[in-house]
């Protein structure tokens, strides 16, 4: 709705050396060097039918990553308009490329609407994208503290934002049953594309932004 909002991108350094970019944020040449100076990038994951917009950046610039796209991603109009290259769909299992490293599993929702969570067992994180979002008030403007206060996605209470809460709830049994297996993981942390992230004591953080889809 023409409102600037933070986002971030979560980068995870596989054991076989390779660069796994959840969500990528804007392509530019100094993050791009930062992150190859790690290790290559291979995996490029749009987690959601809303975090997509910079893949086909990342995918020129990094021409032997792998595209993966939430289930659906690729029936969206906009998607196919853009010509972004989107090479295997996300499932409820992980595939054999970072299967070693990483759970996931899918979050479903009505309208063609689901989100892939995934846990780094190494570091016991939880990588979600739009599940919780917790804005810090100081860094979005005047204009959008009120809304997101409304949505539910304000920090230090932040959870789900209305509207994906609508579309999950279509599918609410399901649903719940995922996010009863999130909370079972019991990570330690949890980050999200959205807001100040869960650094500690994530088990509880994670139940009590889901209480209103696990109660």
């Amino acid at each position: 709705m023409g409102l600037a909002l933070p986002v971030r991108m979560t980068v995870v350094r596989l054991a076989n050396g390779a660069m796994w970019l959840h969500s990528p944020t804007r392509c530019d040449d100094a993050l791009a060097r930062e992150i190859t100076r790690i290790g290559p990038v291979r995996h490029l994951v749009a987690p959601n039918v809303a975090h997509w917009s910079f893949l086909k950046d990342w995918a020129a610039r990094c021409p032997d990553a792998t595209t993966w796209a939430a289930p659906g991603l690729r029936d969206r109009a906009p998607v196919k308009a853009s010509g972004t290259r989107l090479d295997h769909d996300l499932g409820t299992t992980p595939p054999a490329a970072w299967a070693s490293d990483i759970d996931q599993g899918i979050v479903p929702g009505g309208f063609g609407v689901s989100e892939v969570a995934f846990l780094h067992r190494a570091s016991g994180t939880l990588v979600l994208t739009d599940l919780i979002e917790n804005f810090e008030p100081e860094k979005v403007g005047p204009l959008a503290r009120p809304l997101l206060a409304l949505m539910g996605a304000m920090a230090p209470d932040g959870k789900a934002p209305a509207h994906l809460r609508f579309a999950i709830n279509r599918r609410r049994a399901a649903a719940r049953a995922v996010a009863r297996e999130l909370v079972a993981w019991q990570p330690e942390r949890v980050i999200f594309a959205h807001g100040r992230w869960f650094e500690q004591d994530g088990s509880a953080a994670l139940r009590r932004s889901l209480r209103w889809l696990l109660d």
